[in-house]
């Protein structure tokens, strides 16, 4: 029987691929990550992931937690698919090293 796909569901799949990308990328330096074209694709698609499934969050939990950046989100995997040849390493791995973690936690709380 399949699961049922509600918020704390796509919630859940966020959560996983914040954990995944998090705990890749713990210590890597952005010239590791610029030589390491295997972990670039993964992180892309991971971003890519994490922007679909917070697009099937009801309007309702969004609209209660403003402060969980949405559009951005969405717009960095807009970048990613459009611009991938082109996309700026530097705003990538800023957001790795200092927006998933309160990314997590905010997510997090919402299905605690």
């Amino acid at each position: 029987m399949d699961r049922k796909k509600d918020d704390k569901y796509f919630l859940e799949k966020v959560l996983r691929d914040l954990a995944y990308l998090i705990k890749a990328t713990s210590g890597i330096t952005r010239k590791e990550l610029e030589k390491n074209e295997m972990m670039m694709d993964s992180i892309m698609f991971r971003f890519i992931q994490i922007s679909e499934n917070l697009k099937r969050i009801s309007d309702d939990i969004k609209e209660a937690s403003p402060h969980i950046p949405w559009s951005l989100v969405a717009g960095l995997r807009n970048k990613i698919v459009h611009e991938y040849g082109r996309i700026d390493l530097t705003i990538i791995y800023d957001v790795l090293k200092n927006d998933l973690e309160k990314l997590y936690s905010d997510i997090n709380k919402l299905i605690s």
